[in-house]
């Protein structure tokens, strides 16, 4: 018996493997929350044109449940995608797990996650029984996705409040922990008064968090004391006299705590005192303490209050209000999409 011929429509090299397709230069599709827009648009402009914005019709019904629609779910097949997340509160979260989901969806190349601030901060571990860890919570919700063609999908999340927190991540996505200080930095190196300025750190947490990123810099360190049932910031390490003091955390939510270091630098002769923190969360509006009021002495002692735009809400609140400036994570977000 002779060899059976291959009918000509069927080329001789024809397999039916599947392979992975071409992608150099293809775009990043990034798809956002509404309330991350202005920040996903200079992700894009960061990136000069390597990722473009997808589109995603966001609804709902008269019950209020998410009638969420991915409009360029017909671009994204074999491509390299990823989702810029707000859950800023709890009732955000399930329509945006939905329009994950539905992205895994389409066969991707790869998928990221940009979650710039990861809530829940500050219940991330059980110390009596009883006791919820919500951050673990988060975490569970947020892991519980499916692989994409290329595996784990990366996690990109800035400051994390407590280190350990990363294991509270399942198997199907892959923790990114990055930091805003570098931003700030930077921006320290343009101040008219940079050979004065002197890193303080509100209590020993935020020293071990954040003094390795401070090299070159003079540090204080201050430390909270409990009084009956007040805690008191004394200083335990430094000198801010004639110094202008910049205090360093990862998150501020009433900011007492900031003020009263801020009332306790310039007793000790600071020459001016600001502020960074990565997410300026300011539940119920306190960021309006930091305001100058005609004859207070508090907020308005601070001569910059530097915050980055993992919280849009702040960010849309504050916008142009005295001291608060805000450093934008569009660059080192583009930087870890394009690694």
């Amino acid at each position: 018996m002779g060899p059976v011929s291959r009918p000509p429509s069927v080329p001789e090299e024809l397999d039916f493997r599947i392979t992975a397709p071409n992608l150099e230069g293809q775009p990043i599709y990034l798809f956002y929350y509404p309330d991350c827009e202005r920040l996903a648009e200079r992700v894009v402009q960061a990136s000069q044109g390597r990722i473009q914005l997808g589109r995603i019709r966001w609804g709902h019904f008269a019950d209020t449940f998410p009638n969420v629609f991915v409009t360029d779910a017909h671009k994204i097949r074999n491509r390299h995608v990823a989702f810029l997340a707000s859950f800023h509160n709890p009732g955000v979260i399930l329509e945006q797990k939905g329009v994950i989901d539905t992205l895994l969806d389409q066969f991707l190349a790869s998928f990221s996650i940009i979650l710039p601030y990861f809530p829940t901060g500050t219940h991330e571990r059980v110390e009596n029984p009883g006791d919820v860890a919500t951050a673990s919570t988060l975490a569970g919700i947020i892991s519980d996705v499916k692989l994409s063609r290329s595996g784990r999908s990366p996690l990109v999340i800035f400051d994390i409040h407590a280190l350990q927190e990363r294991f509270y991540f399942g198997q199907n996505v892959l923790p990114l922990l990055e930091s805003g200080i570098p931003l700030l930095r930077e921006r320290l190196k343009k101040l008219p008064d940079q050979d004065k300025i002197t890193i303080a750190y509100p209590d020993e947490g935020a020293w071990k968090r954040f003094h390795f990123q401070f090299s070159g810099y003079e540090e204080i360190i201050c430390t909270k004391v409990r009084d009956g049932n007040k805690r008191i910031v004394k200083l335990k390490e430094g000198n801010p006299e004639g110094k202008h003091v910049i205090i360093v955390d990862d998150l501020v939510q009433s900011g007492g705590t900031l003020i009263e270091c801020q009332k306790l630098l310039s007793q000790h002769g600071a020459s001016a005192v600001s502020a960074y923190v990565t997410h300026g969360v300011f539940p119920k509006e306190s960021w309006r303490k930091f305001q100058p009021v005609e004859g207070s002495n508090d907020g308005a002692a601070f001569k910059y209050f530097w915050i980055t735009d993992s919280c849009a809400q702040t960010c849309a609140a504050v916008e142009g209000s005295q001291p608060f400036e805000v450093l934008s994570l569009a660059e080192p977000i583009a930087a870890a999409l394009l690694l």
